[in-house]
């Protein structure tokens, strides 16, 4: 009867060893894929978040090509203005020198 205990106690201790062991396997390939499922989620917004930048990029330089394009036109329009009033005060300023002169 004790051999029947003994018996019985090495048996429920094997099958709980089994079951730790099917335990820890079950737990490590639970981790593995984990780690792996993570690891392409991490890569996949890696990569979105460089298409995005790329995208704002692009747009960003759209925009400044947008606003030089209109400030070099503003400048050609402003100059050219200033020019013609250099121009003007220059033919006064003659003007008056002549007429000063041979008044």
């Amino acid at each position: 009867m004790a051999s029947e205990a003994v018996k019985k106690i090495l048996e429920a201790e094997a099958e709980a060893d089994k079951k730790s062991a099917e335990a820890r396997s079950k737990a490590d390939e639970i981790i593995s894929d984990a780690e792996r499922k993570a690891s392409i989620s991490v890569q996949k917004r890696l990569a979105d978040a460089k298409t995005e930048i790329s995208r704002a990029r692009d747009e960003n330089k759209r925009k400044l090509d947008v606003y030089t394009k209109e400030a070099e036109a503003k400048c050609s329009a402003e100059l050219e203005k200033i020019t013609g009033i250099a121009a003007s005060n220059t033919n006064k300023a003659v003007e008056a020198i002549i007429k000063g002169y041979f008044s």
